[in-house]
């Protein structure tokens, strides 16, 4: 499992964005990996719309007097999901919401001001906005792809302390901005993998189960590495663990298992809505996402008709030690229970969250482990007696 997260956070993969080269890469690797347990891979196309791009290494930087401070990307400052595109660097004065003129200028918004600040703006011809964004306990602000509509002035996102403290600065000093936003917003196209596991499944009485995980990731920044080893190259390598583990042991008759590794979750879990429509009802489905570290438990959510999965999974739990909460899972399980199917989605940690720091060094051995056992021993559980 160490190897499969290694294997797909590598730099050949890019960040395994959605539509890239990367992200095609690696669900060639998987099919073959499927390939490998004689499980049949298929590939699933789809349309995937609205994810946004960076082309390039935003600029952001001030003048107060006569000193120039410059900003790191992601660390004090990040692309808003909502901005318009600023191909090219443009200075200009910094002026606040309350302002008469904002004509060419840029505008100090709090967040709670943006959508005031976006109107006034777009009329008033300004140059555009700076609002605020915390970051995450590292001090990265983690990369998103799909996001709100875009508005028709750039935007960007500064770490709240420093925008207080442009905030103070300004009041007793002319400040001058030059900031770019090298964000473009494109249609592309996502591949599913999916198999089947081989079993002797009785075409009566059979009880399916899929088994998921997303394996894309909000992909590299132009000039900065996002391995997404937690998110969710972890819960990929546990999906492909279980599985040739189950194809080891045997799948026990009366069980139909496949797998689906699905792509899109980033930009809005597009993959595994695209593959809900075609499972069939009555399948039970358990989704991965995240198994890099786990804390006091693992966050299950449940959906659909999920009762006798979840009791399956409880059993599960206590029989492999592991411990389990009720918590949100925003993830493909989702999907699948809109579909009407039993769905539940687990959740084990992501250490660096889609941040430079998601490495895999930081991907525990004990948590792919007690992932993979649960997984597993769930599995084994769902077998129809006789």
């Amino acid at each position: 499992m160490l190897a499969t997260v290694r294997e797909l956070a590598g730099d050949r993969y890019a960040g395994r964005r959605v539509g890239t080269p990367g992200g095609r890469a690696a669900g060639v690797w998987l099919a073959g990996s499927l390939r490998e347990l004689n499980a049949e891979p298929e590939t699933m196309r789809f349309p995937v719309s609205g994810v946004r791009e960076l082309y390039e290494t935003p600029v952001l930087q001030w003048r107060i007097g006569g000193q120039l401070r410059r900003l790191e990307h992601r660390r004090d400052f990040v692309e808003h999901l909502a901005s318009a595109e600023l191909p090219m660097a443009r200075t200009a004065p910094l002026a606040t919401i309350e302002d008469a003129d904002l004509h060419g200028r840029w505008i100090l918004a709090g967040a709670e001001q943006l959508g005031q600040a976006c109107e006034r703006a777009a009329a008033g011809q300004a140059a555009g906005i700076l609002t605020t964004r915390g970051t995450d306990a590292e001090g990265w602000m983690p990369k998103m792809i799909a996001g709100p509509a875009v508005q028709p002035v750039p935007i960007l996102a500064l770490r709240t302390d420093l925008h207080q403290q442009l905030s103070g600065a300004s009041r007793d000093a002319a400040v001058q901005v030059t900031a770019s936003m090298p964000m473009r917003v494109v249609s592309t196209g996502g591949i599913n993998v999916v198999g089947r596991l081989p079993g002797k499944a009785h075409p009566n009485g059979t009880t399916r189960v899929l088994l998921t995980a997303h394996f894309d990731g909000v992909g590299d920044d132009p000039a900065r590495r996002l391995p997404a080893a937690a998110d969710n190259a972890s819960g990929v390598a546990v999906v492909l663990e279980a599985a040739r583990a189950l194809v080891t042991v045997g799948i026990p008759d009366g069980l139909d298992v496949r797998v689906a590794f699905l792509d899109g979750e980033e930009a809005g879990a597009l993959g595994s809505a695209h593959h809900a429509a075609a499972v069939p009802a009555g399948t039970l489905v358990i989704n991965i996402d995240g198994a890099a570290q786990l804390h006091e438990a693992a966050s299950v959510e449940a959906g659909g008709p999920a009762h006798a999965l979840l009791a399956t999974l409880d059993q599960a739990a206590r029989a492999t030690g592991v411990p389990l909460r009720a918590g949100a899972m925003a993830s493909d399980n989702r999907r699948y229970a809109a579909a009407g199917l039993a769905a539940i989605g687990i959740g084990m940690g992501m250490p660096g969250y889609q941040t430079p720091a998601e490495t895999p060094d930081r991907v525990e051995e004990d948590t792919l482990l007690a992932a993979a056992r649960l997984l597993i021993a769930t599995v084994l559980g769902l077998a129809s007696p006789g």
